[in-house]
């Protein structure tokens, strides 16, 4: 597999993770979903595997492109995308679920339509 397809079937996957989190969040609202029922903590759980996954294979396509693909869309704070995995996956018992809500209603979109557009370019 080329870098190339190998870069492809990561966004691929990302872009799927990413149709996840959009569709386990759509009908919450509120952060306080995610702390007052363990139904709500079991969703915040897969939610933020989701973007430790997200997370881990943009740095993974950074590592590939040696930086240079994910530079071409600064639009998006990759840095933040992946700082956030490192949160996640370092301080997960910290996690904040009021940041994790407000990520996921105004900064999902524009992640989604960025990865969309890096499938399709």
């Amino acid at each position: 597999m080329s870098d190339k397809d190998l870069v492809r079937a990561i966004l691929l996957q990302i872009d799927e993770a990413l149709d996840k989190i959009k569709h386990r969040t759509e009908k919450i609202d509120s952060a306080d979903y995610f702390t007052s029922s363990p139904e709500g903590m079991e969703r915040l759980d897969g939610i933020a595997m989701l973007f430790i996954a997200i997370g881990e294979s943009l740095k993974n396509i950074d590592k590939i492109t040696e930086g240079r693909l994910l530079a071409d869309y600064p639009e998006i704070d990759w840095s933040g995308v992946k700082g956030f995995r490192d949160i996640i996956a370092h301080h997960y018992f910290d996690i904040d679920a009021e940041q994790v809500f407000w990520i996921c209603r105004h900064n999902l979109e524009p992640l989604s339509m960025t990865i969309k557009k890096m499938i399709t370019g």
